[in-house]
């Protein structure tokens, strides 16, 4: 199994997801550019280029903001990559440009780089790996230069990944000479994975393997170098229960998903990697158990994760509040992450479902329709005013933000859309198959058995479930194409050539059409799309007695702006005589949906309480997607809503 070079796919934006590409190419990146410059009028300041300049002798100065900023150049400078493939910009290339040179002034002659620690703690480098970032932010920069490379062949970028990595290698091992240690924010595991596939060295798999398996083992690495430190209070700080935030507290696969929920995912990620990689079945069933443990017991409806602003952190199963949800925009990246590379182990559908679930509710709400605002946390609910006055809420915007003081998910979420190519196909060459994870408009050329073949995908999902494709070659190629059959569809069809086919393989979520094509077959999927109402276990108490409403892989939500204020205050009838319009105007085109409802009359209660009565008015609520709230003004959201 492989992806597809990104080079080969065309994006359109008849399709949602492919609008939401075209919008990062159009005015994320160039906006985040001038984020990261410091050049956004009212944003908070970055200081992440400057911290380079600095590093590179190039100005002068103390280093500004968290000790991972260079974490949030490295981001939009593989974004920026990506964007490369699907299209020409002569500004974007050329700050790309300037900002691959500033990163390769700023290394240190032995390979090391990080800028925090080169103007601030010279001497204090690979001294606290549990607090400060240096592997993470290696491991950001190693992907940028992979994808730089993958994109453009040049390997200005990748010189220094490799030379940063190789004395990563020198520093940390198995060896008695070397360092026992792991990084606090995972990162650089996935990132050594990356680099190996590029690079073909063995050394960058092997120290990934071991960063995983030597994580969590007694006596604790961060103990010890904490110790090392003079620390204080080490008897408190390092029970093993305060290291579950850093995932550390037990070998990994004995662990369930505990702790900083990007951390957890970004771990998960990489141990996936290396257990295709190396074959340790072990550390593959690990991911499998860890798998269910998120998705069945510990997931928002909304593909979040991590319901905690405690330590951005998972809690326990079920414990899924709404109106204090933390669900940080890069946990459901991470996710994304993950579940690609679990569905590329696995070749499984369920984990495909997952992803879309993710990427069309909480990562597309993070970004504004326009690009250039964000969502840090991604709540089900919201009262703008208990946001504003409870202490308990003010992780909790109540608009998104034109940048953060800790930017990690802005650029996050641009890597991810412009390489989203590699999440919507998948190529086995062994099994001659192409997969189809994720429908969007546009086109993918791939080879098999030296024919190169053309499929072109054409399709407004998720507003309506008719997927069109024609698959055009020089000369007839017999192959599989694997359609992904979405969880929430219980009815499809497929027509190849106008004629409805019954007969074909149903594999792990797939439709397997496997035939000899002609030079311009067309094949018809279309999935039934009715507005599903959702219910959660019983066990997650938050959610008791109410009802979501999704229609495809797009969960829905009530606004103020549709609805007047106190939206708590409204229960779906019974019946609720769902109806579903598209509005072209509507937040950029939607799909929104109307149903009956009732209300307690306002104003019929003298003082708090009152005997119960059936004092009600029935009125028509309007849903809107979730990704979309807030696009319209500060005002109440609610997913989750009462029923009669």
């Amino acid at each position: 199994m492989k992806t597809v070079n990104l080079k080969n796919i065309k994006v359109r934006n008849k399709s949602l997801l492919g609008k939401r590409v075209q919008t990062v190419l159009n005015n994320t990146l160039s906006y985040q550019w001038e984020a990261l410059n410091d050049q956004v009028p009212g944003a908070p300041k970055s200081g992440s280029v400057n911290n380079f300049r600095i590093a590179a002798g190039e100005a002068s100065g103390k280093h500004y903001g968290p000790v991972f900023q260079d974490s949030d150049l490295a981001k939009w400078m593989e974004a920026v990559s990506y964007s490369l493939a699907l299209r020409s910009d002569d500004d974007l290339k050329l700050h790309l440009e300037e900002a691959i040179a500033l990163v390769s002034k700023a290394q240190e002659a032995d390979g090391y780089l990080d800028t925090y620690f080169t103007i601030e703690e010279p001497s204090a480098r690979w001294t606290n790996l549990r607090d400060k970032h240096e592997l993470y932010c290696a491991g950001h920069m190693i992907e940028a230069a992979v994808a730089n490379y993958e994109v453009t062949g040049n390997k200005a970028l990748l010189n220094v990944a490799c030379r940063l990595a190789d004395h990563i290698c020198e520093m940390f091992g198995q060896e008695s000479t070397k360092r026992h240690g792991y990084p606090g924010h995972e990162e650089i595991e996935l990132a050594l994975i990356k680099l190996y596939h590029a690079t073909n060295e063995r050394k960058y798999l092997d120290l990934a393997h071991y960063f995983i398996r030597e994580r969590g083992k007694a006596p604790y690495y961060f103990k010890i170098e904490a110790m090392a430190r003079g620390e204080a209070k080490l008897d408190e700080l390092w029970d093993p229960s305060k290291l579950e935030y850093f995932q550390a507290h037990m070998p990994v696969i004995e662990q369930e998903a505990i702790g900083h929920a990007v951390r957890a995912m970004y771990l998960y990620s990489g141990m996936t990697d290396v257990a295709m990689e190396t074959g340790d079945a072990d550390l593959a069933q690990a991911c499998r158990r860890l798998w269910d443990d998120v998705v069945k017991r510990k997931m928002y409806i909304t593909g979040g994760v991590g319901s905690s602003s405690f330590g951005e952190a998972f809690t326990f199963a079920y414990d899924l509040p709404n109106d204090t949800a933390y669900t940080e925009t890069c946990a459901s990246i991470g996710l994304i992450f993950w579940a690609h590379r679990m569905f590329m182990m696995d070749q499984d559908a369920k984990y495909i479902d997952i992803m879309e679930r993710a990427l069309y509710n909480t990562v597309f709400a993070a970004m504004a329709l326009d690009g250039k605002k964000y969502f840090y946390v991604n709540p089900l609910e919201v009262w703008p005013e208990v946001c504003h006055k409870r202490e308990d809420h003010r992780h909790v915007k109540t608009e998104r933000q034109k940048w953060y003081d800790c930017a990690c998910c802005p650029p996050n979420i641009a890597r991810l859309l412009t390489s989203i190519g590699k999440y919507v196909y998948a190529l086995d060459e062994d099994k001659n198959t192409l997969f189809v994870n994720l429908y969007m408009d546009g086109q993918i050329k791939f080879n098999l058995n030296d024919e190169e073949i053309v499929l072109e995908q054409d399709t407004v999902y998720p507003w309506d479930g008719s997927i069109s494709f024609t698959v055009a070659s020089n000369t007839p190629v017999t192959f599989s194409l694997a359609l992904r059959i979405p969880d929430w569809c219980k009815k499809w069809s497929i027509k190849i050539n106008g004629q409805e086919i019954q007969e074909y393989e149903k594999n792990k979520g797939y439709a397997m059409i496997t035939r000899v094509w002609g030079q311009e077959d067309k094949v018809e999927l279309t999935l039934d799309m009715p507005v599903m109402t959702m219910r959660a276990n019983p066990e997650v108490r938050a959610d008791a007695g109410k009802v979501a409403i999704q229609r495809g892989p797009v969960v829905y939500c009530a606004e103020e702006t549709d609805n007047g204020p106190n939206i708590a205050n409204i229960e779906l009838l019974p019946e609720p005589d769902f109806s579903v319009v598209y509005d072209e105007e509507l937040l950029d085109g939607v799909c929104y949906i109307t149903a009956k409802a009732r209300y307690a009359k306002v104003g019929s209660y003298d003082g708090l309480y009152r005997e119960m009565n059936n004092d009600y008015e029935e009125t028509v609520v309007k849903l809107v997607p979730y990704y979309a709230w807030n696009n319209r003004g500060e005002g109440e959201m609610m997913v989750w809503l009462r029923q009669v």
